[in-house]
C-alpha cells in the first residue's frame, strides 16, 4: 500500500514542479510552453485569439546570458510559468535565425532581417500583442507592450498580467501599474 502511494505522489510531483528549460539545436533555450509555428504572426495571433490566448514573441540568441537568466531563474518560478502557460501563446525567434517570419505587414524575411527591421537590439526582447491586429504594420506598431531585457520574477508576473488582463487599455502605462502593484505588495523582485 505504501509503495502505491509514494508511486502515485510520484507521479503527480512533476505536474507541481516547474519544467526546466533544455537547450535546442539553435542554441537556444526551449520550454514546454512554447509553440512551433509557421512564423506567420497574423496566423499566430488567429491561432492564439481562437483558444483564448495572448501572443507573446520572444526573441533570443544563442549564448546570451541574460535569456539564460529569464529561463533558468524567472521562467521556471511554478506562478509565472502556470501564468504563461495558461494565457500566452508563445513564439520564439532566433535573432540571428535563417527562419522565414511573416510580419504582421505581410513582409516576409529571415528572422534576422525581421528582428533588423524592428529595430530589435536587444536579447531577450518580449513583444506583446492585443487579440486582433486591423492595421497592416510592422509588429512592434501594433504590440501593446515590450519587454526590452531581462526583469525580475515580480516585475515579469506584472507584465505577463497588465498584457493578459488588458490594464493598458484603461490608461495605466506599465511602469505607474508596477509601481501600484509594488505598494499593494505585489510584484517585488
Amino acid at each position: 500500500m505504501l509503495k502505491r502511494l509514494l508511486l502515485a505522489f510520484a507521479l503527480m510531483l512533476p505536474a507541481a514542479v516547474s519544467a526546466e528549460p533544455w537547450m535546442g539545436d539553435d542554441g537556444l533555450h526551449k520550454t514546454t510552453w512554447m509553440r512551433d509555428t509557421f512564423k506567420d504572426l497574423n496566423e499566430d495571433l488567429a491561432e492564439a485569439t481562437e483558444l483564448g490566448l495572448r501572443l507573446m514573441v520572444m526573441i533570443e540568441q544563442r549564448g546570451c546570458i541574460y535569456c539564460t537568466k529569464m529561463h533558468e531563474e524567472v521562467f521556471t518560478d511554478f506562478e509565472i510559468e502556470s501564468y504563461i502557460e495558461e494565457n500566452f501563446f508563445v513564439i520564439q525567434l532566433n535573432m540571428f535565425g535563417d527562419v522565414e517570419v511573416t510580419d504582421f505587414d505581410g513582409e516576409t524575411l529571415p528572422e534576422r532581417e525581421m528582428i533588423m527591421k524592428w529595430g530589435v537590439m536587444f536579447t531577450p526582447t518580449i513583444l506583446f500583442f492585443p487579440e486582433e491586429v486591423i492595421d497592416s504594420k510592422p509588429a512592434p506598431q501594433v504590440a501593446v507592450g515590450v519587454i526590452p531585457g531581462a526583469l525580475g520574477k515580480g516585475m515579469t508576473l506584472n507584465m505577463l498580467t497588465w498584457v493578459n488582463e488588458k490594464i493598458y487599455e484603461d490608461g495605466e502605462n506599465f511602469q505607474k501599474y508596477h509601481a501600484r502593484m509594488l505598494e499593494e505588495g505585489r510584484g517585488g523582485n
